[in-house]
């Protein structure tokens, strides 16, 4: 009765959260009995100028969309918001966390935003079981930046479904297929995926490799092959130095649309890269400054982001930061720039 009472008042405090930033503390409430559970997340307001002939839809996705003539446009948005919950039980964890780029609502009057499930898995010792990151990824050699995850068209980022064996650094996943441009109607196959985590004091490097099975519009069958390195390097005092290579036929997993599985009957083949320094200034003041590419094969993509930015924190959760970066679209000779200025509050 006692850990009903506890998990009631628990539920009644989440039901509260999003209410306002006097409710959005994080906290780990101890159930007892080697039970948990913890509410996470954070609010982040964001004011974007764009400048150019590049399309901007939330973030600059590697597809873009060129514009018949040079525009502008300002908006201001807080769907990058999300929270979560993990509720661990001994052995036993699961997680779950939304935010808000589910769509609909309108600028006119409410502004409202639909919640988007973006993680929800269990995982009990070393298996996981359920919707996040895929193994390819390596979520520490991210860009620290206000855009939206920042230059995905040289960065894997992709959650999946999956079932993940860990191994000590061995990493071993079957993954949800799709076949983006064939026909994904016919896919039989998971996705593997093995992956090699370096660790030490110096950082990290993950090595990783991807299989897949692609069936193509015409149901035809065709094996795609892609590798990945990627890591995270300390440097000077708490600097560090963030990098992803890709190459083979990687389609969908990097790029975020920017190349396709399949061109036709072919297999697309693509190689991406991200480089990322990032500075402390001091204990509160950091900035970073990034590199993003990608070129295709079969599709003649090139596509690039740059961006540098400098944020300070004025408590240890919350944080303000401006950022000036450009998207462009080389094959297209089309490119924007933009100016964001982001405000995060860290539950």
């Amino acid at each position: 009765m006692k850990n009903t009472n506890k998990l009631l008042l628990v539920s009644m405090l989440g039901l509260g959260l999003g209410c306002s930033a006097a409710a959005n503390a994080a906290f780990e409430v101890d159930l007892g009995d080697d039970q948990k559970i913890k509410f996470g997340g954070f609010i982040k307001i964001d004011g974007r100028y764009v400048d150019g002939d590049v399309g901007y839809r939330d973030f600059w996705i590697g597809s873009g969309s060129v514009l018949p003539e040079d525009a502008s446009q300002f908006k201001m948005f807080a769907n990058e918001s999300r929270i979560n919950t993990t509720y661990t039980n001994g052995d036993v964890t699961g997680f779950i966390e939304m935010d808000f780029y589910g769509g609909g609502g309108n600028e006119i009057i409410s502004n409202s935003s639909h919640p988007r499930l973006r993680h929800a898995f269990i995982k009990y010792k070393d298996v996981l079981i359920g919707q996040t990151w895929t193994t390819f990824m390596n979520t520490s050699a991210l860009a620290e930046t206000a855009d939206f995850a920042g230059p995905m068209v040289g960065e894997a980022f992709v959650r999946n479904n999956q079932v993940r064996y860990t191994n000590g650094n061995w990493q071993f996943a079957l993954e949800n297929p799709e076949s983006y441009g064939g026909n994904p109607n016919e896919d039989a196959m998971p996705d593997v995926v093995a992956k090699y985590n370096f660790k030490g004091d110096w950082g990290n490097v993950s090595v990783a490799g991807l299989f897949r099975q692609l069936n193509t519009e015409m149901n035809n069958s065709e094996s795609a092959f892609g590798v990945s390195v990627a890591g995270k390097i300390k440097t000077t005092g708490k600097d560090d130095f963030r990098f992803q290579i890709h190459t083979g036929n990687v389609g969908r997993y990097v790029g975020v649309t920017a190349a396709k599985d399949l061109v036709g009957e072919e297999v697309e083949e693509s190689t991406s890269y991200m480089v990322a320094y990032r500075h402390f200034w001091n204990d509160d003041t950091r900035s970073s400054a990034f590199y993003g590419n990608i070129t295709t094969e079969e599709s003649d993509a090139d596509r690039s982001h740059w961006g540098v930015n400098v944020f300070k924190n004025y408590t240890p959760k919350l944080a303000l930061g401006v950022e000036v970066g450009s998207f462009e679209m080389a094959d297209q000779n089309a490119e924007s720039m933009y100016l964001q200025f982001s405000a995060k509050y860290s539950l």
